[in-house]
């Protein structure tokens, strides 16, 4: 009874090579296949994304473990994906144009403070959910922001407008101009010394 449970745990019911190329097809495809979806399926997820990464993740385990639910080909396929990624990881590094074939380019939604429209349509993201977005990274709103970009792995990075050098002079001298009347407010309010 033992060696029998023992034996069910541990030994695959599947050769190991057939254990290690199941991952292999699988996160191939994925790749691929998230790339083709865009950069929205990583980046700004809404309850259906979420969904649809959940139970694709669900879909594809027998196409990793395949009719094998031992430890062993689970650990298998588990050791399969991470050295996978690992390697490739480590290979897109050093090959720049390769990586941006597999990633794909940052795309810029708002330039100079105008909203690109077209651009979001191309990336499925809907202006609330940029604003979303925006109000995570500390924005009151859209306005404030001078440039936003997507990047390749799916992250919204928000640049926010810097106030002109005039405007930022001017507001300096109303700052002084408001502490000079303070002042001369708390001069006034003083009872006056009688002369000697």
């Amino acid at each position: 009874m033992v060696f029998t449970l023992w034996h069910d745990m541990f030994v695959p019911a599947v050769p190991v090579l057939e254990k290690i190329l199941r991952p292999v097809f699988v996160y191939v495809f994925l790749v691929v296949a998230l790339r083709l979806a865009g950069k929205r399926e990583l980046a700004q997820l809404n309850p259906f994304d979420l969904v649809v990464l959940l139970t694709l993740s669900n879909s594809v385990q027998n196409a990793i473990i395949g009719d094998d639910n031992t430890v062993t080909g689970g650990l298998i396929g588990a050791t399969t994906l991470l050295v996978l990624n690992y390697f490739l990881v480590r290979f897109l590094f050093g090959h720049q144009k390769l990586d941006r074939l597999v990633e794909g380019d940052e795309d810029v939604l708002i330039d100079q403070g105008k909203i690109r429209k077209e651009r979001l349509k191309e990336e499925l993201i809907t202006l609330p959910e940029l604003e979303a977005a925006a109000h995570r990274q500390g924005f009151a709103s859209l306005e404030e922001v001078e440039k936003a970009v997507l990047e390749p792995g799916g992250t919204l990075c928000f640049i926010g407008k810097k106030p002109a050098p005039e405007e930022s002079r001017h507001r300096e001298l109303l700052d002084r101009l408001e502490h000079i009347t303070r002042e001369l407010a708390q001069l006034r309010s003083r009872p006056m010394m009688p002369e000697a």
